[in-house]
């Protein structure tokens, strides 16, 4: 029988957590040294919720520890690790691997210094009210859809919360207070989901600060 979301979160919602932030980085954590996904999942997590670190350990550390076999996932029964690189059998090691540095970085407070965000899943999950407008609001449909950038931007407000435009003024004021040049900006804008340009004359920054004046006024 199929995992209910209940069950899924409580054996592997943080395992997945941590899985995911992997995803198009490079899987190359050694005993010594963690990969870039990895310190991106603590520098994030150690910020926001710094008790989730102790449950991945243990959750990574369990699952590793009894992998499902094929019958399990084929029924769905178990959680089926992504496609992180990494050979079948090279999985296991790998997870006990990670479990051993979410476990040190708890034990002695070895964490990631602060820093702009570092790899996709950093951007998306820091950002997340942003990459929704981004993402949502302009694609590379935008101009089939709406007259110009303005206009997606009033049906972005006209059909979001107000809770959730709050929380994306924060998140505007948060982005534009890092040490970033504007092709760090570009970057940025993309990794959230943007597919089209700024309108003339903005720069990304320049029109990250509109739409935040905007909002707020």
């Amino acid at each position: 029988m199929p995992l209910g979301p209940l069950e899924h979160d409580r054996k592997y919602g943080e395992l997945d957590q941590v899985v995911r932030a992997y995803l198009g980085q490079a899987a190359d954590d050694t005993p010594e040294n963690r990969s870039a996904a990895l310190d991106a999942y603590l520098r994030h997590t150690w910020h926001t919720r710094p008790w989730a670190i102790a449950v991945a350990e243990q959750q990574i550390r369990e699952y590793a520890q009894n992998p499902p076999g094929r019958l399990r996932l084929r029924l769905g029964e178990f959680y089926p690790v992504p496609d992180v690189g990494l050979e079948e059998s090279e999985i296991q090691d790998w997870l006990l691997l990670l479990a051993d540095h979410l476990k040190r970085s708890v034990e002695s407070g070895d964490v990631p210094p602060p820093a702009a965000p570092q790899t996709h899943w950093e951007w998306q999950t820091r950002f997340p009210e942003l990459s929704q407008l981004l993402g949502g609001w302009y694609s590379q449909d935008m101009p089939d859809e709406f007259a110009d950038h303005d206009a997606a931007l009033d049906d972005y407000l006209a059909t979001t919360e107000p809770d959730l435009v709050v929380r994306l003024v924060g998140e505007l004021h948060e982005i534009l207070a890092l040490p970033l040049e504007e092709s760090d900006y570009a970057l940025a804008v993309t990794e959230l989901g943007m597919e089209v340009d700024p309108p003339e004359p903005y720069a990304p920054s320049g029109w990250l600060a509109l739409i935040a004046n905007r909002i707020s006024d």
